[in-house]
């Protein structure tokens, strides 16, 4: 136990566990009220420290792509402005200047309606980040739902699909599937349906091919991602709007839900943002390209807190 009460685990060994008051996150896709954010002061590309970990950061640094601090800055409080103009309240992990991928928040915590699961980092130069996430959390009496401890899994992997129902994915390589087992098993006996969705180390995480848009639609990569997952989220009455190979590659599929039919992409994202346009939905398009470059999208980049019931 912390001095403020807060167990470093409320799960229940056999389910059962109680659901958040305080905080409260049921799906990917309510009205986001509070969403967790990296720093961008200690944000840098960490180059072929990183590149083993994301192929994406190969190939931008096959193509010479060159870091710009200053557009780094920009970019991120336009992404900030948008959550804002979303009437989303933005909070930030701190500064640490060893930590420059912390900016990426989804990758070392995800939430569920229990609490927070403090996730375990491939990259050795990463695994450091789940300090600050931890506290984070306990100074704010959010729950620790448990800690992986069977291996690698990152958050880009649980993908709430719908209340209850989670997409699952592991690569061996970010995410190994002994991890991602572990984490299901806990959510399994919550009574959740879990989809597994093994995919190549190429595509990172299931969250790089399919992001949630509303209750009913997705946006998916449907080059990229297997026949038996599109089957299966058709099954759950979703509509999909496809996004090409080209975009998800270059991060245009790693969106966020805002709740009411509003999602924030990025500017890259032309054909998608214009599918999702045609689809009825409002969105907001800051350009990330210092952050995509770099191996992660918006949807990387945050982690919500709190979401009103769909």
């Amino acid at each position: 136990m912390t001095q403020n009460n807060t167990p470093l685990r409320a799960r229940k060994e056999g389910g059962g566990t109680p659901l958040m008051t305080d905080w409260y996150l049921k799906s990917e896709t309510g009205p986001l009220k509070d969403v967790l954010l990296g720093p961008a002061e200690s944000f840098r590309w960490m180059g072929l420290e990183n590149a083993q970990w994301s192929s994406l950061v190969r190939d931008t640094l096959r193509k010479g792509y060159k870091f710009d601090k200053q557009a780094a800055m920009r970019q991120h409080r336009e992404m900030i402005d948008a959550y804002e103009s979303a009437g989303v309240t933005c909070h930030f992990l701190p500064v640490d200047m060893t930590n420059p991928y912390q900016v990426y928040a989804r990758d070392s915590s995800f939430m569920s309606p229990y609490g927070a699961v403090v996730c375990q980092l491939a990259n050795p130069r990463r695994r450091g980040e789940y300090a600050a996430v931890l506290r984070f959390y306990l100074e704010r009496g959010i729950p620790i739902y448990d800690m992986v401890s069977a291996g690698n899994f990152e958050g880009g992997d649980f993908n709430i699909i719908k209340p209850g129902v989670a997409l699952v994915g592991y690569t061996d390589h970010r995410s190994e599937e002994v991890a991602a087992r572990q984490v299901s098993e806990w959510f399994l006996k919550e009574g959740w349906e879990i989809k597994y969705a093994p995919i190549d180390q190429f595509y990172v995480h299931i969250d790089l091919m399919v992001c949630m848009l509303n209750e009913h639609c997705a946006a998916v990569c449907l080059e990229t991602t297997e026949d038996d997952i599109v089957q299966w989220l058709k099954s759950k009455k979703i509509e999909i709007i496809p996004a090409s190979f080209k975009e998800t590659m270059a991060l245009g599929c790693n969106v966020v839900a805002l709740g009411n039919d509003r999602v924030l992409s990025t500017a890259g994202a032309t054909e998608l943002n214009g599918k999702m346009r045609a689809a009825g939905f409002t969105v907001y398009d800051p350009d990330m390209t210092m952050f995509t470059q770099a191996g992660g999208g918006v949807h990387c980049m945050c982690q919500p807190l709190r979401r009103e019931a769909a």
